[in-house]
């Protein structure tokens, strides 16, 4: 069953390297500036980050992978507002047959999509209380 440890007996846990100190080259050392006023702070930064490196400011940096649907617009009668039906086929469980289901997402639209277009949505932040979605392509013109 359970049997306590004994003092004197040895552990198994692993044992934490010992810390080993690096001797610092001149060369590593970061520049030492004596920064007498904001606009010397400002030099001192822009001197000591590596050049080379394109940084994008924060409002065009690349946010991962959204998801992303294709769907038709349903309704446009709202203002900068449309109403995207996505259908997806499924497999039935019992009959299988693909089934067609259908969902329907609000997007926000600038686009000028009207109804009868196909049209690429993204996901965004909450909108409203039932936009959670952003029009990013109209994708194909609702024939006339």
């Amino acid at each position: 069953m359970f049997r306590r440890k004994k003092k004197d007996e040895p552990t198994e846990a692993p044992v934490a390297p010992e810390s080993t100190e690096i001797a610092e080259t001149p060369g590593d050392s970061e520049p030492a500036v004596a920064a007498s006023g904001p606009a010397d702070l400002a030099s001192a930064t822009e001197a000591a980050a590596p050049a080379g490196k394109d940084e994008k400011p924060a409002s065009t940096r690349r946010r991962g992978n959204r998801v992303q649907k294709v769907g038709t617009v349903s309704s446009d009668k709202m203002q900068q507002t449309v109403v995207v039906r996505v259908d997806r086929l499924v497999l039935h469980p019992k009959y299988r047959r693909y089934v067609r289901r259908t969902s329907k997402f609000m997007a926000h639209d600038e686009l000028g999509a009207t109804s009868g277009d196909r049209v690429r949505i993204v996901e965004t932040r909450p909108l409203s209380a039932k936009k959670r979605w952003r029009v990013v392509e109209i994708v194909q013109k609702a024939a006339k």
